[in-house]
């Protein structure tokens, strides 16, 4: 099997030596980027499976970095942030990261993080049939998504959100099933990240699609 690679976007010495010694030791294949212009040029080059993120970088932030990366190669983003900051969160997940670990975090813990995400990123990608709900058409083969006609330009992330609900059409879905099925999460908090990627979906698709049934979760409904 080819080896995968991460790439570390990490100013911080100590951090990043530990994050990369500890992927190293689980098999991947690692490059590192300190700044943001050289994560941006580097992850356009190199083209890895998987970024590991911090939000505080020199040069430019990164929330930046992940917009224009996800722009020109959407890639897995697994986001760093030193504090437990719910604006910078959201902002990071609506601009395309699929997860997030606050500092000081643990390295098994995002060992994890990161097996959950690539396993996530292959079984999306094996072609299957097309999805069509009423004016909602999903192409898996091509992961490409339009409704009326129009193309939406979807994260990887809010695909794979998109596809778990639209197979399941108007079943009442709770967040911590979508966060262990879509996200491979196991641990019993996170769910302001589905309501994160939920908010986006219905900005780029309509704010109708997805009925939020209070206290419970989420459905897709297409008349």
């Amino acid at each position: 099997m080819t080896e995968r690679r991460v790439l570390v976007v990490e100013d911080d010495p100590a951090i990043a030596g530990s994050v990369i010694a500890r992927l190293r030791a689980e098999g991947f294949l690692v490059d590192h980027a300190a700044s943001g212009p050289a994560a941006v040029d580097m992850a356009l080059r190199v083209k890895p499976d998987l970024m590991i993120l911090d939000i505080m970088l020199p040069g430019f932030d990164g929330l930046e970095v992940c917009r224009r990366v996800q722009a020109k190669y959407p890639v897995p983003v697994l986001m760093l942030t030193a504090r437990d900051d719910e604006n910078d969160l959201l902002i990071g997940l609506a601009v395309g990261a699929d997860d997030y670990l606050t500092k000081p975090f643990s390295l098994r813990v995002l060992a994890a993080r990161v097996h959950a995400l690539l396993r996530r990123a292959e079984r999306s990608g094996a072609p299957e049939a097309a999805i069509q709900l009423g004016d909602l058409e999903i192409n898996k083969q091509e992961r490409r998504v339009k409704r009326s006609g129009e193309v939406a330009h979807l994260t990887p992330t809010e695909y794979d959100l998109l596809v778990y609900l639209a197979e399941r059409h108007r079943s009442v879905l709770p967040r911590e099933r979508l966060l262990a099925e879509v996200w491979g999460w196991n641990e019993g908090y996170g769910t302001r990240t589905v309501d994160s990627h939920i908010k986006a979906l219905r900005r780029k698709l309509g704010a109708d699609l997805i009925r939020t049934v209070h206290g419970v979760g989420y459905a897709l409904e297409v008349s």
